[in-house]
């Protein structure tokens, strides 16, 4: 059904390009936005603009929209009805000639057309409170003094709605207004904002609030959207088929949500915008447009300003949030260009047009800079007034922007060309948008500005550059101290007190001071979370990292750097809607990090009127209730401070002398609980907030206070630690023997803050955002372990799923640090807690020595009695992971296990985790795929291609071994050393036809579980010369993936990466790989719509490879969260059976998989423990190429150890890296498969006890699971409902939902060029033949099916025939992917995106 429906949508966005061308209420409390509310909806989509120069309205123009809007179905998606739209839209002109009509008939006068309104409105379905709805509208526009003309039901055919949209489908009118009060026409507009407004407070509370909408109310332009398809836009309104629809513009617009609950009001365009992208730093935009709410004044509201407020809604969309604040703006008197110049800025630093030939533009950025957070994000957006219409996009510049003009006096803007027919001979003006840029066209004038002209103008009209240097200053760096201020037993008396360890000092401080960079470590994150650890963590460790992944891409903090900064200003941010000098009165920082130095001068601002609080709380009358009072008192005080006009709020926990009963409060929770104080008060745009504090060290420390509303910290127990170390008798020696590099003490300071800025830049880079600016406040965060009243105090709006500690749990914990510095017991040297290495009586690490022996003896001496050992050991660890906190349930009788289906069928379901070749030794990656292969799972090749000798089974075997895989052995014949699963990543190492077509499923990795948001990276002494012959590389070069795909920017980038997977190994499943985190249920919907076969959730926990250690630790969730989430979204959504649901991250067991069942997975993924069993120890090692016994090991040549003395690389580290360690390899492949059958016995056992007869029977069953009673150290306020609840069962059972045929791309180009005759006789008999086809842009990936099966039949270089194919016309996204030696193909005419994917052949 659902190949059936694209086929349709194909075939008639076809048929649409082969058309004919024709031409004073009380202010409400101010409360943060809640990321729950943000996460619901998220979304991406293909847009455009038509406009005519002459201002001339014409139903041509609103054909054509219609027309381009139907061959960009593709950018869009479908509900689980497959024919509901996630949305689409038009903005127009109002059709005055149409409306009259209506109106004589009616029996009305014409419309006064300069001073009426005119509301397209959603209304409630239900009658009754359709007529309440009415009254209330009308009852705020008469109080206005406004005459309502009528109501008219706007004419539809309902047939062609899908299913879905018509359950929630409004009852759709439009108002018509006369406003007699006001001439000047922006006055008539803002009248209309405020009465929209009255009309949302005024129906807040009505049951039917929610279903009251306006789509536009406005006297220029009007919006017919709903979620619809884009062909069925036109169809469905019976207005856009009526010929007395004129219009001078149209906006078009296509979404595709990743979040298929049918919601018409947020199909776009909205109000002033179409947006086709993705607002990254949203909590934060929605938090300060909050908090401005107190300070915003303009005298063109006359007085009515509180009226106007909120102006945001967590509620709503990304999209409809920037449209409300560029709404405000514009109403307030800018123009449309101002607003998005003010709220999505370019680039201008070191710009080399700007800074040359318009220095005024840029004054007018770093103006705003200090007044207005970016709204971040890829997005390319359509704005008009109803005089302008105009297109800008991002400062990446990451969704495609085509434009031209034609003789004819049009301009067109669009996602892609060949949306409409166009004559060449009458283009006169062609390009694309690149990043920053922008075009508008002025209606009344005909003018058409290009970029740099309309910016001049904006920014020409203040005199910005003169304001800024009268009152913006900086604060020069100075210089470092060069010795130490406290003495050895101090430091470690705070540092005890702090909360360090000697891992932090060690492995993180000293590494980042030596060598100006954050540390490396590898095999994943396997201790328990901090809430469930029985050792104290700092408050940092409760929060994880978010990252970007499908709806938005993450950026690469070094291809992307010109776009990148940490500046941040410090001061007073004073009224947005105002323009003076008084707003340029701030201090700019040119990092957020800042030494003891710099801080003194910040304090020494007398403009500034500093107020340091200092961050104590007293315990002497007992803890209950202490940290509490010091946090209101804190809040107390920095109220009556910025009242009292201090503009910086300095929150430090320096002191002269520790004292015992006075520990200090987690500067995390400070800062938190103040920024939203002082936001709940309307006082936060008054005054910045800056951490003084010994308790950060480490880049995610960093990013948490600064995330939680700090503008800049300083470190200074940090910075003190590293002068230390530089003056110890270790460091000196290592750098006079010459074993480290010699840095000086201030050098020392240097490289530690290098570190923590480079690794900040990554931080943001991983979730896409560009500006540390943005990211101030933006609180891109989720918590794991704290409780409602700890969130609602300093974390309001933050996800914490789980609860946990209460701020009376919160101060015990904190106190457990501070007694060590007083205590008599304490030794003379920091405690190692073992959180990084595993070691005897540090934190308990999942994968530890005892298991692997354990797990060893049971798979080497095939031994049930040692199986049963080992999982006594797993059952009597400490509490590890949330799982660990349920059991299974059951009301059944127990039935035999004979009963149970056959392990055989149970080990299907498993899988190796995607752990590549070069990360793990050769040996070790075909062990797995051989063992995989035995028993009918699958392994991943991991990033990196794969070698095809592997492809075809084994034919030579004696005695386990075989010449053609020498390096193994315990092989058997019939054996094949391929992986099932091939997965391309975003280096594209590796990844050629031939390998895609010799996949049984191809995995798109969008995030891996130890880094999610960054790229794969393979250090350069583990890139031998056969790993770099797969890698297409060159040996001994490091090898590191950008974070994103190079072509997936937004959840419809990724559907045309299914679509080319598909289309060039039509057999093979596409799965994409998620890593959990809040809000995955929704990406998972879009993945799902965009036509994958598997979904995988991976945990936090994951990795093999090497990692840097804050994004090991502090990236990434739980997988049993991101599992439940996305298996009941799917099921809420009908989506549920498109897809398979695999999961991996710390699979150990037989019960780790029917847990994972339970909570709704068809397939298990194993990596760690895979490689435990074929032989690894667990050294944790993998990282630096020197494991004992080969499983994570390269071979180093000859020629290779020259390369490396050049590099570098010491003998030492080099006799390291001989073959005998690779030779040491003990694994087999039955160790593996022993391993396997050995889980699914267990498998077996457990469902027989519990009375069921196939793992089918349990998957998606939550009511099977309950708490476990279990006594956890610091809390007992876990709460686990998210875990148990249920949204029901799929209405196929999981077998089936694994059976079904690979999802297809329906009819194509491809498969009319492989039908041809003499195409298909070049292919079979490689002959050479010349063809010509006509191409359209619903034509996708051309070529890709052709090129697949010459792959298929001759791999990469061995076809000799030629096939030479031209094509005419507009070509599709992806023309020419995976093209093979052996085609020539010519296109006459242009292409949208991705031209020559994964190229291997000619193209012209």
């Amino acid at each position: 059904a659902l190949a059936a429906t694209r086929r349709s949508w194909a075939v008639s966005a076809r048929a649409v390009l082969d058309l004919p061308r024709r031409r004073a209420p009380q202010k409400p409390a101010q409360e943060a936005a809640d990321l729950n509310d943000i996460l619901a909806e998220r979304g991406a989509c293909g847009v455009g603009f038509v406009a005519n120069l002459s201002n001339e309205p014409s139903f041509n123009v609103v054909r054509d929209a219609l027309t381009a809007l139907g061959c960009m179905e593709h950018r869009g998606g479908c509900g689980s009805d497959n024919d509901s739209g996630d949305g689409a839209g038009l903005m127009s002109g109002i059709p005055w000639d149409l409306f009259d009509d209506w109106a004589s008939k009616e029996g009305l006068a014409p419309f006064e057309r300069t001073h009426t309104g005119v509301g397209m409105v959603f209304l409630p379905q239900n009658e009754n409170s359709m007529a309440e709805a009415k009254a209330a509208v009308e009852k705020v526009f008469t109080d206005e003094g406004l005459e309502v003309l009528g109501w008219r039901p706007v004419p539809f055919n309902l047939s062609v709605v899908g299913r879905n949209a018509k359950e929630t489908m409004p009852n759709i009118l439009q108002i018509f207004v006369r406003i007699a009060k006001e001439d000047d026409a922006d006055d008539i507009e803002r009248e209309l904002y405020i009465c929209r407004k009255l009309i949302e407070r005024a129906t807040k509370s009505a049951s039917w609030a929610d279903e009251l909408y306006f789509c536009s109310l406005s006297s220029r332009t009007i919006i017919y959207k709903g979620m619809l398809r884009s062909e069925v836009l036109g169809q469905f309104y019976l207005d856009l088929k009526n010929e007395l629809y004129k219009s001078p513009f149209a906006i078009y617009h296509r979404r595709f949500s990743t979040n298929t609950s049918p919601r018409w009001p947020l199909a776009q365009p909205m109000r002033l915008l179409g947006h086709n992208g993705e607002i990254n730093t949203i909590q934060g935009n929605l938090n300060w447009m909050r908090s401005r709410e107190a300070t915003i004044q303009s005298p063109v509201w006359r007085g009515r300003e509180n009226e106007l407020r909120p102006f945001g809604d967590p509620k709503a969309s990304d999209s409809a949030n920037l449209d409300s604040a560029a709404e405000l703006l514009l109403r307030s008197g800018r123009s449309p260009a101002e607003a998005m110049m003010m709220l999505v800025p370019e680039a201008y630093k070191n710009h080399p047009t700007l800074s040359v030939k318009y220095p005024e533009v840029i004054d007018f950025y770093e103006y705003y800079k200090g007044q207005m957070e970016a709204w971040d994000g890829p997005a390319l957006l359509l704005f008009s007034d109803g005089r302008t219409v105009g297109a800008c996009l991002d400062r990446n510049g990451l969704r495609p922007a085509r434009y031209w003009k034609t003789s004819d006096g049009f301009v067109y803007v669009a996602s892609e060309v060949g949306v409409i027919p166009m004559d060449e001979s009458k283009v006169v003006m062609k390009g694309r948008l690149g990043p920053g840029m922008m075009i508008t066209v002025d209606l009344e004038t005909g003018q058409v500005l290009e970029n740099t002209e309309v910016k001049k103008n904006v920014a020409s009209a203040k005199p910005y550059g003169t304001w800024l240097q009268e009152s913006t200053r900086s604060i020069k760096p100075v210089n470092f101290q060069s010795s130490p201020v406290m003495d050895n037993e101090t430091i470690l008396r705070h540092q005890q007190a702090f909360g360090y360890s000697s891992e932090d000092v060690q492995m993180v401080i000293e590494t980042m001071a030596s060598q100006g960079k954050e540390p490396t470590f590898c095999m994943g994150d396997d201790i328990p979370l901090a809430v469930l650890s029985q050792k104290p963590h700092m408050l940092f460790d409760y929060f994880k990292q978010r990252f970007a992944q499908v709806t938005n891409p993450a950026i690469d903090p070094l291809r992307e750097g010109l776009v990148m900064s940490l500046e941040v200003n410090i001061g007073k941010r004073g009224n947005i809607l105002e323009v003076g000098p008084e707003n340029a009165d701030q201090v700019t920082l040119s990092s957020p990090v800042l030494n003891e130095g710099e801080l003194e001068s910040l304090l020494k601002d007398p403009k500034l009127k500093p107020k340091v609080l200092s961050t104590y709380f007293n315990i002497r009358k007992g803890l209950d209730g202490s940290l509490e009072n010091a946090i209101k008192a804190l809040c107390e005080e920095a109220d009556a401070a910025v009242r009292s006009g201090s503009q910086l709020l300095v929150l430090s926990d320096r002191s002269e002398a520790l004292e015992p009963t006075r520990p200090a409060v987690p500067i995390l929770l400070a800062v938190g609980a103040i920024h939203q104080h002082l936001i709940q008060n309307g006082l936060r745009m008054s005054a910045s907030i800056v951490a003084d504090t010994a308790q950060c060290f480490s880049t995610h420390q960093f990013a948490c206070l600064i995330g939680y509303g700090a503008s800049a910290i300083c470190p200074y127990l940090a910075l003190e630690t590293c002068r230390q170390w530089r003056l110890s008798n270790k460091t000196v020696n290592l750098m006079r023997n010459g074993k480290m590099p010699t840095v000086t003490i201030e050098q020392a300071q240097r490289n530690f803050i290098k570190a923590v800025k480079s690794g900040l830049l990554k931080i943001l880079s991983k979730m896409g955002i560009s500006l540390l600016s943005s990211y101030c406040g933006a609180q891109i965060f989720e918590i794991y372990g704290l409780g409602q009243e700890v969130v609602d105090l300093a974390f309001c709006g933050s996800v914490s799923k789980i609860g946990g500690l209460t701020l009376n749990e919160l101060g015990r914990e904190t106190l457990s640090f501070w007694v060590r510095a007083f205590s008599e017991d304490t030794a003379k040297r920091l405690e190692n807690f073992g959180f990084i290495q595993s070691r005897p009586g540090g934190e308990f690490h999942a994968n530890n020595p005892e298991m692997s022996k354990l797990l060893h003896k049971a798979i080497r001496e095939k031994s049930d009695n040692a199986y049963t050992i080992y999982q006594q050991h797993l059952a009597s660890r400490p509490v590890n992971v949330l799982r660990d906190l349920v059991e299974l349930k059951s009301e059944r009788t127990p039935i035999p296990i004979g009963k149970v289906e056959p392990a055989t069928s149970i080990v299907e379901r498993f899988c190796t985790g995607g752990m590549s070749l070069g990360a793990i030794s050769r040996e070790t990656h075909e062990a797995i795929a051989i063992a995989m292969n035995r028993i009918g799972g699958k392994s991943n090749s991991g990033e990196g291609g794969e070698d095809p000798i592997r492809w075809s089974p084994l034919t030579d075997v004696v005695d386990g071994y075989s010449s053609t895989l020498p390096h193994l052995k315990g092989l058997q014949n019939g054996d094949t050393a391929t992986s099932a699963i091939k997965q391309v990543a975003s280096g594209r190492f590796g990844v050629t036809p031939t390998f895609l077509v010799n996949a049984e499923q191809i995995e798109i990795k969008i995030a891996q579980g130890a880094k999610p948001g960054e790229g794969g990276q393979l250090p350069g002494k583990k890139v031998s010369a056969y790993i770099a012959r797969l890698r297409n590389s060159k040996p001994g070069v490091p090898l590191i993936s950008p974070p994103p795909h190079h072509d997936i920017y937004s959840i419809e980038d990724l559907a045309q990466l299914i679509f080319d997977l598909h289309q060039i190994n039509p057999k093979a499943k596409v799965s994409v790989k998620l890593v959990a985190e809040a809000g995955i249920g929704t990406v998972a919907s879009g993945v799902s719509k965009a036509n994958a076969d598997v979904i995988q959730i991976s945990g936090h926990d994951g990795g093999t490879g090497a990692s840097p250690i804050s994004s090991i630790k502090h990236a990434g969730g739980p997988w049993e969260l991101g599992l439940t989430e996305t298996h009941q979204t799917l099921i809420q959504n009908g989506l549920r059976e498109r897809v398979v649901l695999r999961v991996d991250g710390g699979f150990r067991s037989g019960l780790d998989v029917l847990l994972a069942a339970a909570m709704g997975a068809d397939e298990y993924g194993f990596g760690s423990v895979a490689m435990i069993a074929t032989g690894c120890v667990m050294a944790r090692i993998c990282h630096t190429n020197n494991c004992p016994v080969g499983v994570a090991s390269q071979v180093v040549t000859a020629e290779l150890i020259f390369l490396f003395v050049l590099l570098g690389y010491t003998l030492h580290s080099m006799l390291l890296q001989r073959e005998e360690l690779r030779a040491r390899f003990p694994g087999v492949p039955g160790d593996l498969v022993n391993y396997f059958l050995f889980v699914a016995e267990e498998v077996r056992a457990t469902l027989a006890q519990l009375g069921y007869e196939k793992l089918d029977d349990i998957i998606g069953r939550t009511d099977l699971l309950k708490p476990k009673h279990i006594s956890l150290v610091k809390t007992q306020h876990i709460d686990l409902a998210y875990l148990l609840m249920n949204a029901g069962l799929p209405k196929w059972s999981s077998s089936q939902i694994r059976s079904q045929d690979v999802h297809s791309n329906g009819p194509v180009l491809d498969e009319t060029i492989l039908a041809d005759p003499e195409v298909s006789d070049a292919i079979e008999n490689e002959k050479e033949v010349s063809k010509t086809y006509p191409i359209y842009n619903v034509d996708r990936a051309v070529c890709g099916r052709v090129a697949g099966v010459i792959a298929k039949k001759y791999g990469d270089t061995g076809f000799a025939g030629q096939l030479n194919i031209t094509f005419t016309g507009s070509a599709g996204q992806s023309f020419g992917c995976f093209l093979t030696p052996g085609m020539n193909v010519r296109l006459v005419g242009e292409a949208n995106d991705y031209v020559g994917k994964v190229l291997n052949a000619q193209l012209d």
